[in-house]
């Protein structure tokens, strides 16, 4: 996307209106935070963030005054009418995370609806995001990618999802948390064909970051191999389906959707009359996907 660089229109960053700032802070290296995200925090009145004690470090690093409000997964809803009464007293008010950008796979999302179904502005600051900052040194090429957050902490409903996502076109982009990540590689290794790519990147931007790209068979061997690989944050991104038996990753998909609700013959034929693909390939896929 190409626009040419806006100059203020004044000396503040923020908007007459009282608004809400979604502002994006760094994963880790402080040199990623940008001049606007500066600005825009030195400015407001508040700070509405994730967890008080983690952001008073950043301020602090920066020289920055503003005032604090906690607003977590536990008291979003609270801090989001406690965030909209000081749009209505006039004032302007900033959304931060511990790290990257707001709302996405961390608090936030709500506050941000409630904000606009109260009819103020809510204005994104953009900056660092782990998901996209993963992607663009994954070496993967698959053109899209679908974003999926953190898998569910139970085995079980984990391998489910994954089952539900093992045919969708594009690379698969996943949070994980240190204490999770050697059974999350188990049970991608369980669900997806071993043959596809895995990129483990953890520690991004942070003195021991670490972004590697293997076979996905390798993946829990090459954790186990040194107790530091299970150190960190980590985005996981797994690239696309391969294309099984000549059919095409949506089709590979409208048959596993089908096949969670219907028998096999009836699978394949309703497969066959949405994708126009052969009813017989579906039929001895389908067989394939129900054994396995």
């Amino acid at each position: 996307m190409h626009s040419a660089l806006s100059e203020p229109s004044s000396p503040s960053p923020l908007a007459k209106t009282p608004s809400l700032y979604v502002v994006a802070t760094p994963l880790g290296n402080l040199q990623d935070m940008s001049l606007r995200a500066l600005a825009i925090l030195k400015a407001v009145d508040a700070v509405a963030c994730e967890d008080t004690r983690h952001s008073q470090r950043l301020l602090d690093a920066f020289g920055i005054k503003t005032r604090l409000v906690a607003l977590h997964e536990h008291n979003e809803q609270e801090a989001a009418g406690q965030v909209i009464r000081m749009l209505e007293e006039g004032r302007q008010v900033a959304l931060i995370t511990d790290a990257g950008t707001p709302a996405v796979s961390d608090p936030g999302a709500r506050a941000v609806a409630r904000v606009q179904d109260a009819g103020f502005p809510v204005v994104p600051v953009p900056g660092a995001s782990a998901v996209v900052t993963a992607l663009s040194a994954s070496g993967l090429a698959d053109g899209a990618f679908h974003f999926h957050g953190f898998l569910p902490t139970r085995s079980t409903a984990r391998r489910a999802t994954l089952e539900s996502l093992r045919s969708v076109p594009g690379t698969l982009a996943f949070y994980e948390a240190p204490h999770r990540i050697a059974e999350t590689l188990d049970d991608l290794v369980a669900v997806l064909e071993p043959t596809r790519q895995i990129v483990v990147a953890r520690e991004l931007t942070k003195m021991f970051e670490q972004i590697v790209r293997m076979p996905l068979g390798d993946a829990p061997a090459w954790l186990a191999a040194d107790p530091n690989r299970a150190r960190g944050e980590f985005v996981v991104l797994i690239s696309a389906a391969p294309p099984l038996e000549g059919l095409s990753p949506e089709t590979e998909r409208v048959l596993g959707l089908l096949l969670a609700e219907l028998p096999v013959k009836q699978a394949a034929k309703l497969a066959a009359a949405i994708t126009g693909a052969s009813k017989n390939a579906l039929y001895e896929r389908a067989l394939a996907l129900r054994a396995g």
